[in-house]
């Protein structure tokens, strides 16, 4: 197997784990996200502090345990990131070593590079021991129910706990120390590469990176990354959007179409409703999305907007620190799109160019009718 296509490979398991993870997180977001706006009535910005967990108020109470489930489901994101990139390169075997490995990393603080390293570690541990044990006809029940599972997740700990689970620890410790420590410009460039990273391929490799990685900070106490990566997201479908309300002869019907779904989507936090522009004209909108989120992330985070979960639909908005700032940093970053959409789009006009074309065609003679072709 040359080194490319192994490469190739790596990277379609890491996407297929995160790719799992992904709803795992957006239910723990939204589980935190209406515990802390319904907080904010009460003028709570704490709700996850266990002095609310015995409050006289009942539904305080249960907006404090409703945000301890969400707490619950992104403790997960590990573990299950893990599991199915062991899944995805050793089918079923691969999950149970996987899970373990990705609890141990969880643990260890090893963060997200070691989660994604024990998932190749089990995946490939469990490959390992299904193409190279060979049992009689009459045991081979056995492989799959035991020896796999057993030797693949005594292999996988003891070399997350003996060899990458310090180094992954130290890592991620000394990275999350850095960016706590970034202020001013260093700061905000920061939120502008995180920001142009989201807007570049909405929802590609490059999107997921940024995002996924900025997400798992927020267990270390590292706020500003993810606050940049969720303004981000959302920026691209409204910008282009609202470019099809201001000026529909620009855009075809379908794109017309489109735009008001990605309005909607955009305000949901959903990245991917600006993908059919971008694929119309991707020379055009992938340098606009790029440069309104980068804008609209810079902004936000360097005003002191703080989003502590994964949250970037409407629904979290209220829920953030300072998120006036925040949304400030959404509303311009969208405007930038926009008018960057509709300074480099002409006037649709395909159907009377097809006009055009068909009557120059008649009067030069070399237009057909579909019997004159096939005679």
């Amino acid at each position: 197997m040359s080194m490319k296509k192994f490469g190739k490979d790596i990277e379609t398991h890491i996407m297929t784990g995160i790719s799992y993870m992904i709803p795992l997180v957006i239910a723990g977001a939204v589980l935190m996200a209406i515990s802390r706006v319904g907080a904010s009535f009460y003028g709570i910005s704490d709700i996850w502090d266990t002095k609310w967990a015995t409050n006289a108020n009942w539904f305080i109470q249960f907006l404090h345990t409703d945000d301890g489930w969400g707490g619950l489901a992104l403790g997960m994101m590990f573990p299950v990131i893990s599991a199915f990139i062991a899944y995805s390169v050793a089918d079923k075997g691969g999950i149970a070593p996987g899970l373990v490995g990705g609890v141990l990393v969880a643990n260890m603080n090893a963060g997200f590079l070691g989660a994604l390293a024990s998932g190749l570690i089990a995946g490939y541990t469990v490959k390992f021991l299904l193409t190279h044990i060979h049992l009689p006809e009459a045991a081979k029940s056995v492989l799959p129910v035991f020896l796999v599972p057993v030797l693949g997740s005594l292999v996988t700990l003891i070399l997350i706990q003996y060899v990458i689970g310090v180094p992954f620890a130290g890592i991620n410790a000394g990275l999350a120390s850095w960016l706590k420590s970034l202020t001013g410009t260093n700061k905000v460039l920061l939120a502008a590469i995180v920001g142009a990273m989201v807007g570049f391929d909405l929802g590609g490799p490059v999107n997921k990176a940024a995002v996924t990685t900025a997400m798992a900070l927020l267990t270390s106490g590292v706020y500003d990354p993810n606050t940049a990566a969720q303004i981000a997201i959302i920026i691209p479908p409204l910008g282009l959007g609202l470019a099809t309300l201001i000026d529909k002869r620009k855009f075809s019907p379908e794109l017309h179409e489109a735009g008001q779904a990605s309005l909607v989507m955009g305000l949901i936090g959903v990245s991917e409703g600006a993908i059919p522009f971008a694929v119309e004209s991707p020379l055009k909108v992938i340098p606009a999305n790029m440069i309104g989120s980068a804008a609209g992330a810079a902004l936000g985070v360097g005003l002191g907007a703080v989003n502590r979960a994964p949250i970037s639909g409407f629904y979290g908005w209220f829920a953030v620190e300072k998120w006036w700032f925040y949304i400030l940093g959404i509303a311009v970053g969208t405007l930038i799109v926009t008018a960057i959409t509709l300074a480099t789009r002409k006037a649709f006009e395909a159907e009377s160019e097809k006009l055009s074309y068909t009557a120059d065609a008649e009067n030069d003679g070399s237009y057909f009718d579909e019997d004159q072709w096939e005679n």
